[in-house]
């Protein structure tokens, strides 16, 4: 069974940073794309950015040049740097991740985590 646990979620003014994790355990042979997604009350969780394993990294507009992901491959763990906070950012982030669970196997399945609240306020 595969796990995903975020952390690092909280209240922040605007303007401020918060970084959140998301650790990855459980039977995993390895970690294919990795990335975080949010959902504000009344709308759908969209993309935030996501990372390939070797390291190539994808931006919602809305986050560019504010947010950073990364991964570090041998804690199995996924980052975002959230700074310049705002408003608008306050959200339930979740992190997911396309995992191989078999032994030489090509086909990877895709987990999430629970999600943690961020809230930014005014």
């Amino acid at each position: 069974q595969v796990q995903l646990v975020e952390s690092g979620g909280g209240l922040v003014q605007a303007g401020g940073s918060l970084r959140l994790s998301c650790a990855a355990s459980g039977i995993i042979f390895s970690i294919n794309n990795m990335g975080w997604y949010r959902q504000a009350p009344g709308k759908q969780r969209e993309l935030v950015a996501t990372i390939t394993s070797g390291g190539n990294t994808n931006y919602a507009d809305s986050v560019k040049g504010r947010f950073t992901i990364s991964r570090d491959n041998a804690k199995n763990t996924v980052y975002l740097q959230m700074n310049s906070l705002k408003p608008e950012d306050t959200a339930v982030y979740y992190c997911n991740a396309f995992i191989v669970t078999t032994y030489l196997s090509d086909v990877s399945y895709r987990y999430w985590g629970q999600g943690t609240q961020v809230t930014v306020s005014s």
